[in-house]
């Protein structure tokens, strides 16, 4: 069965720093293209970055420039470094792969407020 458990965030200032993390239980999570999502009350919840198999990452305009997706296929973990947050990033933050899962992990809160 496919697991996620979110760690890593917090309280932050306006221009802090953050580092996800995401423990992935998945026989084929080399192969998978990961993402990272987000999501506030009351809103659907968006897709902030993408990284293939290969390597290759996208991010949702957003984020550009201050979000960097990472992975670990050795230990099956999904990675997120946040700088430069804005009180805008405040959500609950999700890692799945790409594209519809009707299973979600626990997420991990991110509250970026002075």
């Amino acid at each position: 069965q496919v697991q996620f458990v979110e760690s890593g965030g917090g309280l932050v200032q306006p221009g802090g720093s953050l580092k996800l993390s995401c423990a992935v239980t998945d026989i084929s999570f080399t192969a998978r293209t990961m993402s990272w999502y987000r999501q506030i009350p009351g809103k659907d919840r968006e897709l902030v970055a993408t990284i293939r198999a290969n390597g290759f990452t996208t991010y949702t305009d957003s984020v550009k420039e201050r979000f960097t997706i990472s992975r670990d296929d050795v230990k099956a973990m999904l990675f997120l470094q946040m700088n430069n947050l804005k009180p805008e990033d405040t959500a609950v933050y999700y890692c799945n792969r790409y594209g519809p899962s009707s299973y979600w992990g626990p997420g991990t809160q991110v509250t970026v407020a002075s």
